[in-house]
């Protein structure tokens, strides 16, 4: 069965000196790259946000980043100002293999709405294309890395698993953010769709 890495948001912003930095995220690169030679095809999520976006902290008279607020679609974490649209925190990390990659899908670029997930924004409705063009390829079978493992990784695992992929979550290619014990939440409903954690 043909089989796509899913590499998610290996941004400058999610690594160490970044924006919104998660520890340990610059240390993936690295195995990933080394990955890629194994798969039939590579995708590479990006984050892309404009300056103005709902799920930034800066953009809520009052609030502080990583508080919770309620939107129209549900709980939003308000994030530091990050992967700005043009910005060089918004670039793949530098050492990361892009001429591997078959598609970059851009996401969370409409400023109402955020997109953890490489397949649907946070509403689980709006899609992203990203079904179709795995189907088009007959790609069924999906390993995911990057970053973060509780947030973008396991939302895009989650809906591979719910469209009927089989998904597997690389977890030594993973890093977490871990806010108030997200990741074992996140680990918990993986494990409960039927997501392989490898």
């Amino acid at each position: 069965m043909p089989h796509a890495l899913i590499v998610v948001d290996m941004q400058v912003d999610f690594c160490p000196g970044g924006a919104l930095a998660v520890g340990g995220g610059d240390q993936l690169v690295t195995p990933i790259n080394a990955m890629m030679g194994d798969f039939d095809a590579v995708i590479l999520t990006q984050d892309w946000h404009p300056a103005d976006h709902a799920s930034f902290a800066p953009n809520h008279p009052g609030a502080k980043p990583f508080d919770q607020v309620q939107m129209p679609y549900g709980p939003q974490v308000l994030w530091p100002a990050h992967c700005v649209i043009g910005t060089a925190g918004a670039g793949f990390h530098p050492d990361l293999d892009v001429t591997r990659a078959d598609l970059i899908l851009r996401k969370g670029f409409r400023p109402g709405i955020d997109s953890y997930s490489a397949f649907f924004e946070n509403d689980q409705a709006t899609p992203t294309g990203l079904a179709g063009y795995l189907r088009d390829r007959d790609l069924q079978q999906l390993s995911f890395v990057g970053l973060a493992h509780d947030f973008c990784v396991a939302w895009s695992a989650l809906d591979a698993a719910r469209l009927g992929f089989r998904a597997r979550v690389v977890e030594e290619a993973c890093r977490a953010i871990d806010l108030d014990g997200s990741l074992a939440a996140a680990r918990d409903a993986m494990r409960q769709a039927g997501v392989d954690l490898a």
